[in-house]
């Protein structure tokens, strides 16, 4: 089955179980590191020794919300509708998970919420940074409250710098998005040379998976640019994977392979692919944001609790938590908000999956 790609935004596709594989897929990546710490036993990285199921999961999401979001800028009324659209769709969710997690499970897990400072915990609300409460799960191997979100403001960084180059016209001049996309690749060569990669932290570890990321993001949205010269077939989803697989062996090259050979696997899966069931399911009720937001604080409290568990069981409890807290985010939090705002549910939202990003700071 082939499908020429346009604007196809609104269309059936399989953009809902893409986001639920990974967010799935997040949970169990993490799962090994955070009982003791060792991303050794990780599956893919025991395959490929480069990247993790959590990374190609985050680039997965970024591949998706780059297409997405250049096809909500490229529908937009004015810049300050696109920005208010990317807010109301980022913040609220991440604002209500991260009082959860300094009301709720800060004090399950040791902390301390009356040290925290306010001062300081309004500031990193309104820059999405991850909560912090001083004692919280102090003595694990990755102790943060909520580590996943670390790469929400990455994401917001990404739209904040589409709505730049679309001001630069560079979104209806194809070949100065090339541009922009050339440069960013040499500052990808660059990052293997000069920063640590894999390492998100603060300082130089940041600024190095901002690139990462934003590369990646930038490949999605050149997807939906060049959409309509791009025929996504079986055979050449076939033919991307026999070229992938031996370059994931290759750490400079894993990550700028999956960018663009996985990114084509995606959307042929997204675009070529009958929907299934649980991506019209998601059409409805799509708890993946909610998922990725909750799943960490949940693996680590399991951690915290129950010495001596496995990760397949951390994964496992995690899940069955996590996926009603997704739905519960998405009825109670993410749709209302959708729904309040003028002219809900536009072209890039109605198969939503924009907001999410993220492996947590687990090098090797």
């Amino acid at each position: 089955m082939s499908q020429q790609v346009g604007a196809r935004d609104t269309v059936a596709n399989n953009f809902g179980s893409l986001r639920l594989l990974f967010a799935v897929l997040v949970i169990l990546s993490h799962a090994p590191e955070l009982v003791d710490g060792n991303r050794s036993r990780e599956w893919l990285t025991q395959a490929f020794g480069t990247m993790s199921l959590g990374e190609i999961a985050v680039d997965g999401f970024f591949l998706v919300s780059g297409y997405l979001i250049t096809a909500s800028y490229r529908a937009k009324r004015s810049f300050s509708d696109y920005l208010m659209r990317r807010v109301v769709r980022i913040y609220p969710a991440f604002v209500v998970a991260s009082l959860v997690c300094i009301a709720v499970v800060a004090p399950l897990g040791g902390g301390d919420v009356a040290a925290a400072s306010l001062p300081e915990t309004l500031l990193r609300l309104s820059l999405l940074l991850m909560p912090v409460v001083p004692g919280a799960f102090e003595g694990l191997p990755y102790p943060l409250l909520n580590g996943a979100m670390w790469t929400i403001p990455c994401e917001f960084g990404c739209y904040l710098l589409l709505g730049l180059v679309g001001t630069a016209r560079a979104l209806r001049r194809r070949r100065r998005y090339l541009v922009l996309l050339a440069g960013l690749g040499g500052l990808l060569a660059l990052r293997w040379l000069y920063l640590p990669v894999g390492a998100p932290g603060d300082g130089l570890g940041s600024l190095s998976e901002m690139i990462r990321l934003t590369f990646v993001f930038c490949c999605g949205g050149a997807f939906r640019l060049f959409g309509d010269r791009i025929t996504y077939t079986g055979r050449g989803a076939g033919l991307a994977a026999l070229l992938l697989l031996p370059l994931m062996f290759s750490r400079p090259l894993a990550e700028p392979a999956f960018a663009i050979l996985g990114g084509y696997l995606v959307f042929w899966f997204a675009f070529a692919v009958r929907p299934n069931a649980l991506s019209r399911g998601t059409a409805r009720i799509d708890p993946s944001y909610g998922l990725y937001l909750y799943a960490w604080p949940v693996q680590n409290l399991l951690v915290a609790r129950m010495p001596g568990i496995s990760p397949w069981m951390v994964a496992a409890l995690a899940l069955a938590a996590a996926i009603p807290l997704g739905i519960l985010s998405w009825t109670l939090i993410e749709k209302p908000f959708l729904l309040r705002r003028p002219g809900a549910y536009g072209a890039g939202d109605r198969v939503a999956g924009d907001a999410l990003a993220g492996e947590p700071a687990l090098s090797p």
